[in-house]
């Protein structure tokens, strides 16, 4: 009787080792992956704020304030969804603002739509959302975080749409590489597997004191439960791949518009070294360090930092 020649049984190994992996691979992906449900109307029903169609997919917004007000337009960063802007939101609005928020696509309850997530996408999202509440009039933005790089490539393309620019903690310097989580297919699987489910409770690394927010990595879950979540996060990152920051700000620099730049000190996930760029880029700025900190003032130093915003766009020209 023949025997399998060594190659042969090389080849079997190879097949059952691949086998193997893949299953395996499978068997992670399904065990680890929060992304269950789809995120339709029903899932929306009981949802505070509001909904609107644009050309992408649904975007979940929120408006304060009186309908008379100066336009404020809160953007939020990388993941954390429009809640991130609740103590800013409440003290402008009191204070006689129209704040607008809204979560981007592929966060919160907004639609995941299955596209590259690029610059473009994100400032489509913001031109559309204006239009569709009719605001013509110039707008005060600010972001935080990712959320300053969406605002500050806003404000470079339409000037003539923006009274003034806050930035906290922005993105600054370059984007890294997504090593692994960047390879095809097999990427999406280990990000997925791997990454998207610790994302809740990293999140505690943006607060110098984590226990002064009981709740939060449980209210950042709720998003993970819709497919497109991981999605969208991963293809921004690798969108994002060696791009600098620097010729976005500087492209605000060359604008007249002002600009209120905010960071804390402590901030790990921003470091606060990289506020040095920042300014280097946007010299006009005006700059305050806050101290006890992290990577989210707003929150964490919300009285000082809602003092700061609030005293900025009073000294802008209506």
């Amino acid at each position: 009787m023949s025997h399998p020649s060594a190659g042969r049984r090389l080849g079997i190994i190879v097949g059952v080792v691949a086998l193997a992996v893949v299953l395996g691979g499978a068997g992670l992906y399904w065990a680890r992956n929060p992304e269950r449900s789809e995120l339709t109307d029903a899932a929306r029903q009981g949802a505070t704020g509001k909904f609107i169609r644009l050309s992408d997919g649904v975007t979940h917004y929120d408006v304060a304030g009186p309908d008379t007000g100066r336009t404020v337009v809160l953007v939020h960063g990388f993941s954390v969804p429009y809640y991130i802007w609740d103590s800013t939101s409440a003290h402008l609005a009191s204070a006689g603002y129209r704040v607008v928020r809204y979560d981007e696509y592929g966060r919160g309850l907004s639609d995941r739509p299955d596209v590259p997530y690029v610059d473009d996408l994100y400032d489509r999202q913001l031109v559309e959302l204006l239009d569709s509440l009719k605001i013509t009039d110039r707008v005060d933005l600010a972001g935080v975080s990712m959320g300053g790089a969406v605002t500050s490539m806003f404000a470079g393309r339409h000037p003539q749409r923006v009274r003034s620019l806050i930035l906290v903690d922005p993105v600054a310097g370059s984007g890294g590489g997504q090593g692994m989580f960047a390879w095809p297919v097999v990427g999406g699987v280990l990000w997925q597997s791997l990454a998207v489910p610790t994302m809740a409770d990293g999140q505690a690394s943006d607060f110098v004191d984590p226990s002064r927010f009981p709740g939060w990595s449980d209210k950042y879950r709720e998003q993970m439960r819709y497919k497109g979540f991981g999605r969208a996060l991963l293809s921004h990152r690798v969108s994002r791949e060696g791009m600098t920051m620097d010729t976005v700000y500087q492209r605000v620099a060359a604008t007249p518009i002002p600009v209120l730049l905010i960071w804390g000190k402590e901030d790990k996930t921003v470091p606060f070294a990289l506020s040095e760029s920042v300014r280097k880029a946007i010299p006009k700025a005006e700059f305050h360090a806050i101290d006890g900190a992290g990577h989210l003032p707003i929150l964490e130093k919300a009285a000082e930092t809602d003092s700061l915003v609030k005293a900025f766009l009073g000294r802008q020209a209506r």
